[in-house]
């Protein structure tokens, strides 16, 4: 490979910054690189981002050059920028930091004693990192594609590569020294020592022509005002589920952060990087204790958020007035919940919810009361009715959104646990899924499958959308502003019709109050609906899509641009419509009081009504709530009470006395080995709930009969076979 000459290229990057232009709309030459060298100039920006698409433009070489050694290219960029500053200045700067004065007036000190022919000596010169105040980054062309990070090899080492990936941790921003100032005791020059590795060598004796030639060694000393330091953030980005082979765990990467990167991403966010890959070689003691192994990290350029699925960035263009027009159609609302899980049949009222959890509620605060807004649902059924399929669906079109399994997370791993951090060994914070979803959803499959002490983690969040933590000498309150939709099947596997709903759903009260929605899906057999859905399946199978319907779904790029543009609306309820509500509330209350109504009707249950009506009338995108939108939450309300209470009329015969004294002794039965009771303890229990020592014997003859169980002839112990 032939050696190059830089300087020609310097002359190539120069005449590329001055003379690139695009067309303009008013058919002039809009000069790109120009207008921002001007306001770098002026001091009104500092990030001068180089699209490597531009560059392709001028020169296919150029481009190759500056992916292949681009910390090199970094520098003659910044040293053609430098030097064609001043042709672009058009007037004075204010100075507007420390730094800024200390340069001019450095500038100025130094036209005052430099002497003609006088050289000077190399440390005392400033060094260019000090003097400029902006900073070069490079954006890679748009066909390439992104690396997965188990992709970044040694062979990328000092390339420009592209990934993406998720933030599970970023360090707080601090500052970190780029240039270290000196001033000597004795002659009072300066001397500055530029940085650019993650620890340095203080200098000691003067370097300056008085003291070498006077042999005074005079000791330096660093100024901090008078050194240059610059913003710094570590963050660590694991790979995408999606880029993990059948078998591994997914892989970590360290970025570092300088400058105007920084602040840019939350743990949590689906970010693409474009950087710099380099080896991290570490001093001192750490040395010795890392031995030959050197650690990488990816030093950023350019920082941007991505779409969760797809390779696009997050959209942030304002939806078209045709798009709107697709969406609000005079059946939006149904054409909106269809378009959630398309090749899920059925569930048309699922689906409603689900899109109102995605729209969520208008929060208030009144005279810092809290009072959440976002709907919270839990999804109850047998097995193989589609729930865990809704769940991933809400998970991948949801623009922030965590998926976990009950079985799967500790109570710990759901809000936050008390890690060391590796940068500065202190005791920090890493947030859990519901930490990592605020504002989003978080989604939890087998929720029944949870233990009870880490289930108690989310009683907090459901309702105060904060998680309090009081850990390692941490005390604090993170926020968990989060929607909360879980799915889980009942205490038996399936629903036992002849049980009540509290012996099938077994979750406490205190945790299904706080579900503004709680649905039980049940999967009874029908030989029509079985047909329809038995074709459904059937068509998707062989397609690969659902089959056709009187409307074509939306696009989950255009359902996300349109849910986000709902949620900026805040809805109020008019004065009207609060006496309408409250009655009707009144009315709910009345109903479960007089049908012994299993489910939990409290003040929780009106603010579920207020939340989901918030949620409709931004889903119209306007401002008012109307009592259309109230009568359709309450009917979402009725009808996941209806899917608790419908199946009263399927249980087959009424139970008997002796069902309801066999089912009271069954479900005494230890659940260890030992399958006997005593029977004073059964009729002590079956006397006390109400039936008489005559019913209790006759049940006990009956099923004895049946061989369901065994008496000894004391009649003392009965044994289950």
């Amino acid at each position: 490979m032939p050696a190059k000459d830089y300087a020609a290229e310097l002359e190539k990057i120069k005449s590329f910054l001055t003379d690139f232009y695009t067309d303009s709309d008013k058919g002039g030459k809009d000069f790109k690189y120009g207008t921002q060298l001007m306001k770098i100039a002026h001091r009104e920006q500092i990030a001068l981002t180089i699209d490597l698409d531009d560059v392709a433009d001028l020169d296919n070489e150029l481009v190759d050059a500056v992916v292949e050694n681009t910390r090199r290219y970094v520098k003659l960029f910044g040293d053609a920028v430098h030097e064609l500053l001043p042709h672009y200045k058009e007037k004075e700067v204010i100075a507007k930091d420390a730094l800024d004065v200390y340069i001019d007036h450095r500038l100025l000190m130094e036209q005052r004693h430099h002497q003609e022919g006088q050289i000077k000596d190399a440390r005392n010169r400033f060094p260019p990192e000090l003097i400029r105040r902006f900073e070069i980054s490079f954006k890679s062309r748009s066909q390439e594609k992104h690396m997965a990070i188990r992709h970044v090899k040694a062979q990328h080492i000092g390339k420009l590569v592209s990934v993406k990936g998720i933030v599970t941790r970023c360090t707080e921003v601090k500052p970190m020294m780029q240039v270290a100032t000196y001033t000597c005791d004795l002659c009072g020059a300066e001397t500055y020592q530029p940085i650019i590795s993650p620890s340095f060598m203080p200098l000691l004796m003067c370097p300056s022509e008085d003291c070498t030639v006077n042999k005074s060694g005079g000791r330096l000393y660093l100024q901090t005002r008078g050194s240059k330091f610059i913003k710094f953030q570590e963050l660590k980005i694991q790979e995408h589920n999606d880029q993990v082979p059948v078998g591994s765990i997914p892989r970590s990467m360290t970025v570092f952060v300088k400058g105007e990167c920084t602040r840019e991403a939350e743990p949590g966010d689906h970010i693409s990087i474009t950087g710099v890959f380099l080896p991290l070689m570490k001093q001192g003691f750490r040395q010795l204790v890392q031995g030959l192994l050197s650690e990488t990290f990816l030093e950023a350029h350019r920082l941007v958020k991505m779409n969760k699925t797809e390779d696009d960035e997050v959209g942030a263009a304002e939806l078209t007035e045709e798009e709107i027009k697709l969406v609000a159609e005079d059946d939006f609302y149904d054409k909106l919940a269809s378009s959630i899980a398309p090749e899920i049949y059925g569930h048309e009222d699922i689906k409603k919810a689900l899109l109102l959890l995605l729209v969520g509620g208008v929060d208030r605060t009144p005279k810092g009361m809290k009072i959440r807004g976002s709907i919270n649902i839990c999804l109850m059924g047998d097995p193989g009715v589609a729930k865990s399929q809704l769940l991933s669906y809400i998970d991948r079109l949801a623009p922030r959104s965590q998926y976990t399994t009950g079985r799967g997370s500790s109570g710990v791993g759901l809000t936050a646990a008390v890690m060391q951090d590796p940068v500065t060994s202190e005791m920090v914070l890493e947030g859990g899924a519901l930490v990592l979803a605020d504002q989003g959803v978080c989604c939890i499959d087998e929720f029944d499958k949870m233990q009870d002490s880490d289930r108690t983690a989310i009683h907090e969040v459901m309702e105060q959308q904060t998680i309090s933590i009081a850990k390692a000498g941490i005390m604090t309150t993170l926020n968990a502003r989060v929607s909360i939709l879980a799915a889980a099947n009942p205490a038996y596997g399936r629903y036992n019709p002849k049980k009540s709903v509290e012996h099938n759903i077994q979750l406490p009260a205190a945790l299904l109050s706080r579900f503004d929605i709680l649905w039980l899906i049940q999967d009874r057999p029908d030989r029509e609906n079985d047909l329809r859905l038995g074709q459904h399946i059937t068509y998707v199978h062989q397609h690969g899509v659902q089959p056709p319907t009187q409307f074509e779904p939306l696009d989950m790029k255009l359902m996300r641009r349109y849910i986000a543009l709902c949620k900026k609306k805040q809805p109020v309820i008019p004065e009207s419509l609060s006496d309408y509500i409250t009655g009707a509330y009144v009315e709910m209350r009345k109903e479960a009081r007089n049908n012994k109504d299993m489910t939990f009707t409290s003040a929780r249950t009106l603010l579920g009504i207020l939340r989901l009506s918030t949620a409709l009338t931004r889903l119209r995108l306007v401002d008012v709530v109307e009592k259309e939108d109230v009568n359709e939450a309450m009917r979402l309300m009725e009808m996941s009470k209806d899917s608790l209470n419908g199946q009263l009329e399927h249980q087959g015969r009424a139970q008997t006395v002796t069902d309801q004294v066999y089912s009271m002794i069954r479900d005494m039965v230890p659940e260890s080995s030992t399958k006997f009771l005593q029977l004073a303890d059964v009729m002590e229990r079956c006397t006390s709930k109400g039936f008489t020592p005559d019913q209790v014997n006759e049940c006990i003859e009956e099923y004895e009969e049946l061989n369901v169980w065994q008496v000894n002839t004391a009649k003392t112990r009965i044994t289950f076979i």
